[in-house]
């Protein structure tokens, strides 16, 4: 399916704006924020505004076409893979990376030690990227 039949059968309008925020984070390793999406929007949409950004990730989060990411910055982060997998952040140039992990496996080793029927894991590390190490 689509985004288009997509937004659609959630009963949201397709808009040009919500089909060029789509395109902006579809694939997009880097885990933008709204304010760089809004950024590399700008030039072609210059009527969009930064609410609009918002709004579009907060529908395309509720739709299932990304995970919003809490990297311990002051903005979410937007990640098109809503596959399990954790994160890694570069703490000097922010950089956010995929991790592959065994959640599933994590999340058994959580409920077998406390009891919890666990509903979801948001996994994350920090640390200082090769290329920050590099040009210390």
């Amino acid at each position: 399916m689509n985004i288009a039949e997509l937004l659609r059968s959630n009963g949201y309008k397709v808009t040009p704006q919500r089909l060029a925020v789509y395109d902006a984070i579809d694939h997009n390793m880097t885990h933008p924020n709204a304010e760089s999406i809004y950024q590399q929007l700008q030039p072609q949409y210059p009527s969009m505004s930064l609410a609009t950004v918002y709004k579009t990730m907060e529908i395309f989060a509720k739709i299932g076409v990304v995970k919003i990411l809490q990297c311990g910055e002051d903005a979410h982060r937007y990640d098109y893979n809503t596959s399990q997998h954790a994160h890694i952040r570069c703490v000097k140039c922010n950089r956010v990376l995929d991790v592959d992990i065994d959640e599933g496996q994590l999340a058994r080793q959580a409920e077998a030690q406390t009891g919890f029927s666990v509903s979801g894991v948001s996994l994350s590390f920090l640390g200082v990227c090769k290329d920050c190490q590099e040009a210390e």
